[in-house]
């Protein structure tokens, strides 16, 4: 009740337009973008059909058997699960925490929903995607451990910082750029600092946007090189590449 009244003298007094069609926000809980382009985003039901291992989006009807799209042949992580497609309010409000680090309750609600289809197990913890420490320096936070503390707060996993580090600075992934040149990017960024607190472990490998791969794969093999039991990430974005 406090919170309607709220939002709606907010509406009135400080209009907020929607990031993405321009349209007023008219709840809080939204974040940047209004409720009909949260509607009209496409986050995964379980009625879509995905790449049974990178969760590629790959039609709108399910399907009977496992499908695989063969872009991620060679990628070392075990599966991947995202919250939707990477689009309109789910891609403005991952945007939009690349500068706040806070994540709205309507995209809290979709990351528990898609926990839900994740195994977890007792050996799980959570490992986000580091930063490089000049990328931390111009942000100031990592968002990836934003994502990761909400996963924490939902499961009860075990957030672990400091297994993984970034030891390059290399170009943010576009879209436009293809699978090679990402992996190319990659190959050599990361390195293993606490083997220990990984090794014989279910890894949740957290990131905000998953596009080619290149970057949680190359995450996965260092984590399966120093003794990483299994490797399972999960994005709030999932890319659609042409």
């Amino acid at each position: 009740m406090l919170a309607s009244l709220a939002d709606s003298l907010l509406s009135l007094v400080y209009p907020q337009p929607c990031v993405v069609c321009g349209n007023c926000v008219e709840t809080r809980r939204d974040g940047v973008a209004c409720g009909t382009c949260w509607t009209q985003t496409r986050i995964f039901t379980g009625s879509e059909t995905l790449c049974s291992r990178c969760g590629a989006y790959l039609r709108e009807r399910p399907s009977p058997d496992p499908v695989y799209c063969q872009n991620c042949r060679e990628h070392f992580y075990d599966s991947a699960h995202a919250v939707g497609v990477y689009e309109k309010a789910l891609a403005a409000t991952i945007l939009e925490l690349k500068r706040d680090p806070s994540i709205p309750k309507t995209l809290r609600v979709h990351i528990r929903s898609a926990l839900n289809g994740i195994e977890i197990s007792e050996a799980t913890i959570i490992i986000p995607v580091p930063l490089s420490a000049r990328r931390r320096l111009e942000r100031g936070f990592n968002q990836a451990e934003t994502i990761a503390a909400v996963i924490a707060s939902e499961t009860g996993l075990r957030v672990e910082t400091g297994v993984l580090e970034r030891t390059a600075h290399t170009a943010i992934h576009r879209v436009a750029m293809d699978r090679k040149a990402r992996e190319m990017s990659v190959a050599k960024a990361f390195k293993l600092s606490q083997p220990e607190k990984s090794k014989g472990k279910d890894i949740l490998l957290v990131d905000d946007v998953l596009t080619s791969g290149a970057t949680v794969s190359a995450c996965a093999r260092i984590l399966k090189k120093g003794g990483a039991r299994t490797i399972r990430v999960f994005t709030l974005g999932r890319a659609v590449l042409r």
